[in-house]
């Protein structure tokens, strides 16, 4: 573990390798699991300003589960995430042809719909970011249904601070990224 600011960070970040591998998991981590994905509280706004334009992109069975339950829910310890579907997949998931599972509120933004990705929590998966009074928790979620992302990763040697950088400098910033590439070098 080290310090960047308030933020712990686990060497797993620098050390491990991870690309997702569409092909080999079908997006298991948006259906698999008993939570929704965590939704952080200034993301609210932004669900519900997206919302109908999501809407045409989701699954009969999404938009119950959404009209039902509400954009997103909060779980036993007063955490937000999305809703489920029956307790099963995110209730924002899509399934193509080939039955992998997307995320229907990246379809509406990848087609212009939105200017609204997804949950930063989805973006930066694998990492997960667990809040404290005083700190963030900068941590690697390891899950057995990754396990080809992990292959992939190793095999095109991206660790997951590289995978994820995008999102990293989305929900850190520049200067957190590059103390996280520095601590990289010197490691």
């Amino acid at each position: 573990m080290f310090q960047i600011g308030k933020t712990i960070v686990s060497e797993d970040i620098l050390t491990k390798d991870f690309v997702c591998n569409l092909k080999a998991c079908k997006g298991a981590c948006c259906v698999e699991g008993e939570a929704g994905a965590p939704v952080e509280p200034e993301e609210v706004s932004q669900l519900e300003e997206v919302y109908s334009n999501v809407k045409p992109y989701l699954r009969p069975e999404g938009i119950k589960a959404i009209e039902e339950q509400g954009l997103y829910v909060s779980n036993d310890l007063g955490e937000l995430e999305t809703p489920l579907v029956n307790g099963g997949e995110c209730a924002y998931v899509t399934f193509d042809d080939k039955g992998t599972a997307l995320c229907g509120i990246e379809a509406a933004y990848r087609d212009g719909k939105t200017k609204w990705k997804k949950p930063i929590s989805c973006e930066l998966y694998p990492v997960r970011v667990q809040r404290y009074s005083d700190f963030a928790a900068v941590n690697y979620h390891r899950w057995p249904i990754c396990d080809d992302a992990c292959s992939l990763g190793k095999q095109l040697q991206t660790p997951i601070y590289k995978f994820v950088k995008e999102a990293l400098i989305k929900k850190f910033g520049e200067d957190w990224y590059a103390q996280i590439e520095k601590t990289a070098q010197d490691l």
